[in-house]
């Protein structure tokens, strides 16, 4: 007599690791199981992933002779190609899982297996079998966040953040038992009770932490009964920390700047002594307007301070009021006027300051500024040769001369602040939403006038301060990923770029509009953002050409594959089209990467084309509506003539600023292979950096790491490509060779240099004057 056969529920929850069959593309998978060869049902295919997440259930009737089959096959190539896009299978006989008649609940994790086609096979599969009696009632525990479709993608963690799952946890107050074993059942708190404290410490009152079927950590907020990736942290915690970003915010600076705050600097009593050649200048040229005062920093730098407005400067009043003197500044001369102010200018300058020296002439635009062209180097400029400049004296004259840029771009008269004054009332607890309401209904040029800005509720004048706090805490909001505006790099967790879904929001336009405006304003007020984005983005505002290095940062596994179609011979290997899938949410469909594109092989001699064209839309024309946008607030108060001087290094500085570095924690947290940390050159190496002013040691950490941006904790959270990447220096290369960098490993491989100057002089030209050579 045949055994009755009983019900059980076969709940395939994922898969881990799945086998990567071609270059460029992800695989669909969906399973199919069947049992004993008659009944079958399939899971629905979890698009592009390697570890797809299903947890679906289906009821079987099954004995003790039973065996179970879980096939995964990629859907794409399902009923297409021989093997039908085969990923790998499992059979499982149940008598080894348990008695049907007695009853049971387990949860394993399986090694995919080969089928009969011998293809390589990877992974695991996790599946639940479970008697009636013992399925979990619905809404009995909370369950853990919706598992990312790539587990190694940043910005699909944070998405998942915000779908967190809202289940009511159980009347009883009990908790279901759990183990750490991957193999184990279901994920719940511990066997002791629940977890509230970890290896950083104490959780907050009401949070727990628990562990999934995959093994990964999350945590239960019982307060508001719901569930997330991120550890929580105390209130006082998370006042410490934002506090910390706060000062490390503030004491952001640029060359041109010294890192005493204006507004400090406006109170400091006046240096009486000064160096000669400024006090040269200032007899020259004459006493100040009315309402200015002269004064110096400590290091003896002169500086101005406007009691008309309570601003203070580097640039002198009186030089500004000589290079206008032709007219009223900004109105067009005739021929004969600007002829007439222009010797008159130079009459003046000739008396006070002596002649021009060889190679020099003064001339005059046609709205009456004076300009200096050096006949010797070829170069037009501002600054009067015979005046002290503007940027110290004993900086090194690199390629990007940063300094010198700064000065000129300051100077030029769209970068002056508009008389009058600009009101700007935000509530802190709504900042985005105020910031949007209050900057979108100004004209930009009422924009360009003092930036007043007021908390509401509570009182304060704006010398400077609250604008930096303005600026800092609307960044932190504007740029979150759960505002699906702007979402992580595929590098790390603090660089960002456009979210190419963001048209989940139908205002996203209007907001990345205001947002190009925002770091518009900062440019022009001197502010900084405490945002760093990848280097692509700041090539796009540049309008420089993007190339396939840049795809690194947007993602990692692309750039590689499309590095590895460069360096080898593709030659009936890849079945390629000129076109790429797109997914939005859960709809896919075919671009054309030019026209008629789908229609066009990929070959050896085109590669290079294909390449091009997939890396221009991967990184701008997935996201040209929103970065166009963008452009549009940007530019409405700096012009692209004049943020064109800048590298895309430089936009990064000019933006966010430069960070004081913890050199000793820059030290302590770096790991070296093939060097020891008391060899010579690693000592050199150190000493040199120690010696560098902030705007090197920024250039450095770009260099090595693609961005001057430090995490919140120090050095010991750098992170890589593939998770957390400590600082990295590698024996590598010959004497000769230049330093050369890996980025999505935070990695310099630095050769065995002989000597400290060798080694100072071949990173300066590594770091100050490569751009992509010898950089990966």
């Amino acid at each position: 007599m045949a055994a009755e056969p009983k019900t059980v529920r076969i709940n395939v929850v994922a898969a881990d690791g799945l086998y990567k069959r071609e270059l460029l593309r992800m695989p669909d998978p969906f399973a199919v199981i069947t049992v004993d060869g008659e009944q079958t049902h399939t899971t629905p295919p979890v698009r592009r992933t390697l570890n797809p997440y299903w947890n679906k259930a289906f009821d079987f009737q099954v004995t003790n002779d039973s065996i179970i089959a879980v096939q995964i096959f990629d859907q794409k190539k399902w009923k297409k190609t021989r093997d039908q896009g085969f990923l790998g299978v499992v059979n499982i006989p149940m008598s080894q899982v348990f008695d049907v008649h007695v009853g049971g609940d387990e949860m394993l994790t399986l090694e995919l297996k080969k089928g009969s086609s011998h293809e390589t096979v990877t992974g695991k599969l996790i599946i639940s079998i479970t008697s009636p009696h013992l399925m979990p009632q619905a809404n009995d525990s909370l369950a853990p966040p919706q598992t990312p479709q790539r587990s190694n993608s940043v910005s699909s963690r944070t998405s998942t953040s915000s779908r967190r799952s809202r289940r009511k946890p159980e009347t009883n107050g009990a908790t279901p038992a759990f183990t750490t074993n991957a193999g184990s059942s279901s994920s719940s708190s511990g066997r002791n009770g629940p977890q509230t404290q970890d290896e950083n410490g104490a959780l907050p009152p009401g949070w727990e932490r628990r562990t999934d079927h995959l093994n990964r950590v999350y945590y239960v907020d019982h307060n508001t009964r719901t569930t997330t990736w991120h550890r929580p942290q105390n209130t006082a915690q998370q006042q410490q920390t934002t506090q910390a970003e706060r000062v490390r915010h503030g004491n952001r600076t640029l060359p041109e700047s010294d890192p005493t705050s204006a507004s400090s600097a406006a109170s400091s009593p006046t240096t009486t002594s000064t160096p000669s050649a400024a006090a040269t200048a200032s007899s020259a040229l004459g006493p100040l307007p009315a309402g200015w005062e002269q004064r110096f920093t400590p290091e003896g730098r002169p500086y101005f301070v406007d009691h008309n407005t309570r601003t203070t400067t580097w640039l002198d009043p009186r030089r500004q009021q000589t290079q206008s003197r032709g007219g009223q500044y900004g109105q067009q001369l005739t021929t004969g006027q600007a002829a007439s102010a222009l010797a008159v200018a130079q009459a003046q300058s000739v008396a006070s300051l002596g002649p021009l020296p060889s190679g020099w002439e003064m001339r005059m635009t046609n709205t009456g500024r004076i300009y200096f062209v050096d006949h010797n180097a070829k170069i037009t400029t501002w600054d009067d040769p015979r005046l002290p400049s503007s940027v110290d004296q004993n900086v090194p004259q690199y390629k990007r001369d940063f300094r010198r840029k700064l000065v000129y771009f300051r100077s030029q008269p769209a970068m002056r602040p508009q008389p009058g004054s600009c009101h700007i009332t935000v509530r802190r607890n709504n900042i985005f939403e105020d910031a949007y309401a209050e900057i979108m209904r100004y004209q930009a040029s009422e924009l360009k006038k003092r930036l007043m800005i007021k908390f509401h509720g509570e009182d304060g004048l704006d010398y400077g301060g609250l604008s930096r706090e303005f600026f800092f805490l609307l960044s932190h909001e504007m740029f979150n990923p759960l505002y699906y505006l702007f979402e992580y790099s595929a590098h790390d967790n603090y660089t960002l770029q456009i979210n190419p879904n963001s048209s989940v929001n139908p205002e996203h336009l209007n907001y990345f509009k205001f947002i190009g405006r925002v770091v518009g304003l900062a440019v022009f007020h001197q502010r900084f953002l405490d945002a760093f984005f990848i280097t692509a983005f700041y090539k796009m505002v540049l309008k420089k050409k993007i190339t396939v290095s840049d795809m690194e940062s947007v993602d990692a596994e692309m750039w590689r594959s499309l590095q590895w179609m460069l360096d080898n011979d593709i030659t009936d290997v890849l079945d390629l089209t000129f076109s790429t899938d797109q997914q939005v949410f859960d709809v896919t469909k075919t671009v054309d990467l030019k026209p008629g594109g789908r229609d066009i092989v990929v070959t050896q001699d085109n590669k290079a084309e294909y390449v091009q064209l997939m890396v221009e839309w991967r990184v701008c024309r997935r996201v040209e509506e929103q970065f166009q946008a963008f452009m549009q607030g940007f530019r409405e108060l700096v012009p692209q003539e004049l943020v064109n001087v800048f590298d895309e290094r430089e936009l990064e500085l000019l933006i966010g600023g430069i960070a004081e570095i913890d050199l000793d924690d820059w030290k302590k947290h770096t790991e070296y292979r093939g060097f020891t940390e008391t060899d010579d050159p690693i000592v050199w190496f150190w000493e040199v950096v120690k010696s560098w002013d902030t705007e090197k040691q920024a250039r450095l950490l770009q260099f090595v790491t693609g961005t001057s941006r430090i995490p919140v904790n120090g050095f010991k959270d750098l992170q890589g490509s593939d998770g957390p990447r400590k600082f990295t220096i590698e024996k590598s290369g010959e004497e000769g060779m230049l330093p050369k960098s890996h980025t999505c490993f935070n990695r310099l491989d630095l050769p065995p240099y002989r000597s400290k100057e060798v080694l100072e002089k071949k990173l300066v030209v590594a770091v100050e004057e490569t751009m992509g050579f010898m950089q990966e």
